[in-house]
């Protein structure tokens, strides 16, 4: 692997640093990259399924899950793991994602994870090939193509460091800050850096100096690279070495800081947990005077890094890199109250899922009203069984005749003079657990039956349990003698179109043990609907927890509130058609009893 990150790497975030996420997807915008590099965000206490960013002057959102296993099973194709939890967590959340796999690299920020700890994990990822940078860093960066939460800093730095697009040189340091600097000292000295690592400042980092130069020496947009390092440690001999062997032929340039160790009586720590030496050889000094000795660049102070810099880069002769075009991050942006994820009116047409109306709403285009809710309400294009299902329940539930709730209220409204959406509402605003919420009710129980491995007796038993009759059985006059044929006509239908009907299957068992009992006690109507729904959503490939999630929302309910506001609007159209008056109830009709109101 020559190249750590490219333009379609994307990531998923473990944490939700809202500061650094939108650092990011500014710097995202403002390289043009075709889609954001933060795929997803792990935020396991959250409670919503996504957050809002910026990305330029417009929002995106981006979903939040409550693992990295889930978060990875949606976004299969996020190779980084960006690991922002705490020193107390980051351990945990990285073997996870090791032993999850699919994740080519993996940064860690926390500082101080445990010796013992952090051996190991960098052990497991060596032997995993995950490149694993810090911990205690800032991260990396491929300017042009990705950059890792904060590194770079601020985005008029980042132009002015020369990192939003790739040059020349190869860094790697321990320090974040120092990262910054030098980036800056390189733009002005030559053309900016092609790839960036700070591996961060914990003695026991996963990928150390060596790692990153062998990659960078394979890496054909780096031409010469630079080392930063620091007092305290040894990784820097293993540079010494790749050079003597061959393995690192490109020229490097390095300083390792702390030389001013040398004026201190004892043992000085310079801020990272790994910046104190504890033998002459971890010296800065002495590390400076073995890397000279070896070939490397090594100018005579810091001071002097500039300028042996530019001493190099001039002496290669690199051709001048041209600048691209580049997006201006707005200074001022507004956050968007509402959100839209089914249809867009902001072009020549309104779509629908991103469909013009016109490619499903005329007779030509072979598409109905089902293939229009899968649309606007699923977001998804249903094969044609499915979405025809979809009109035969919508059919079979648009009317129940003048008697039941919602048509009585919907016509007493009428009588009244109110208009027909005030009607409508009436009938609607019946609708509930007594009068149409046995779908939902069905799908929910029979599905937690059929999940648990209930056989029938144990699912009456249960339900007897929870103090509820079990939805989606039973019938006012049908029986198995005089069967309803509307449910007939969609088992029918199921028959002959579903791939398959497990969960209607589970049901008619039950009902062969309800109607043992009492022959009315049949599927009913509503149960039919509800179970085939969870078949159909199931065939089509969707997750239990998103079935779950559909019954919950009252998904199902919808569908009965879609076909009987059919039936409603006829109730009023009919009263306004046949001039009805105001309604009255039937006073014989009424039970009075009413007693002297008792003194207080």
């Amino acid at each position: 692997m020559s190249k750590l990150f490219t333009k379609d790497t994307q990531a998923i975030f473990w944490n939700n640093n809202k500061t650094a996420i939108q650092r990011m997807l500014d710097y995202d915008y403002t390289i043009k990259r075709e889609k954001p590099s933060v795929a997803a965000i792990v935020a396991p206490t959250a409670s919503n399924k996504f957050d809002k960013f910026f990305y330029g002057a417009d929002e995106i959102m981006i979903p939040l899950y409550k693992s990295t296993a889930e978060a990875k099973a949606a976004h299969p194709n996020a190779e980084s793991l960006l690991n922002f939890a705490s020193f107390r967590t980051a351990y945990d959340v990285t073997m996870e994602a090791l032993n999850i796999g699919g994740f080519k690299s993996i940064m860690i920020t926390a500082e101080g994870i445990p010796e013992r700890l952090a051996r190991g994990m960098n052990e497991e990822a060596r032997a995993k090939g995950v490149t694993v940078i810090g911990p205690a860093t800032v991260g990396a960066i491929a300017p042009g193509a990705f950059k890792i939460a904060n590194i770079g800093g601020t985005i008029d730095n980042i132009i002015n460091s020369k990192l939003h697009r790739a040059g020349s040189c190869g860094l790697v340091t321990r320090s974040g800050g120092l990262f910054n600097e030098l980036s800056n000292i390189i733009a002005i000295n030559a053309d900016g850096i092609a790839e960036g690592v700070a591996i961060g400042g914990d003695r026991f980092v996963g990928s150390v100096f060596i790692d990153n130069l062998l990659r960078m020496e394979e890496n054909p947009e780096v031409k010469y690279m630079i080392l930063l390092g620091e007092v305290g440690g040894t990784e820097e001999y293993k540079v010494i070495e790749a050079i003597k062997s061959d393995k690192i032929k490109k020229p490097i340039i390095a300083w390792c800081i702390g030389t001013i160790a040398k004026y201190y009586d004892s043992g000085v720590q310079f801020g990272h947990a790994g910046a104190s030496a504890n033998a002459e050889s971890e010296t800065a000094e002495y590390k400076n005077r073995a890397m000279a000795q070896a070939g490397i660049h090594v100018p005579a102070s810091f001071n002097d890094l500039p300028a042996k810099i530019k001493e190099v880069y001039e002496s290669l002769n690199i051709a001048e890199i041209p600048e691209p075009e580049m997006n201006s991050v707005p200074k001022v942006r507004r956050s968007k109250e509402f959100i839209c994820t089914i249809s867009d009116d902001r072009g020549e047409e309104c779509t629908y899922a991103g469909f013009p109306i016109s490619s499903v709403a005329t007779p030509d285009t072979g598409k109905g009203i089902g293939d229009v809710i899968s649309l606007l309400w699923f977001k998804k294009q249903y094969p044609k069984w499915a979405t025809e299902f979809i009109e035969t329940v919508i059919k079979t539930v648009a009317d129940h005749g003048p008697a039941v709730s919602g048509a009585h209220n919907a016509k007493v409204t009428a009588r009244a003079g109110k208009s027909v959406v005030e009607s409508l509402v009436t009938g609607l605003l019946t609708i509930g657990p007594r009068f149409g919420g046995a779908i939902d009710g069905a799908a929910k129980y029979f599905k937690h039956a059929d999940d648990n491995g209930m056989d029938p007796k144990a699912f009456l038993k249960y339900m007897k349990g929870e103090g509820v009759p079990i939805p989606g059985i039973g019938h006012r006059i049908k029986s198995l003698k005089n069967p309803d044929l509307r449910v007939t006509g969609l088992m029918n239908y199921a028959a002959e179109h579903f791939p398959a009907t497990p969960l209607l299957d589970y049901a008619r068992t039950v009902e062969a043990l309800t109607t043992s009992k009492k022959e009315n006690l049949i599927l009913n109507v509503d149960g039919t609907i509800g179970i085939l729904m969870v078949d159909m959503w199931r065939a089509l490939g969707y997750s239990e927890e998103e079935i779950n999630e559909f019954i919950e929302s009252g998904t199902l309910n919808a569908f009965f509130i879609v076909g009987r506001s059919i039936g409603f609007i006829g109730h009023v159209l009919d009263e306004k058609r046949l001039a009805m008056p105001m309604y009255r109830h039937p006073m014989d009709d009424i039970l009075y009893d009413v007693q002297e109101a008792e003194k207080i």
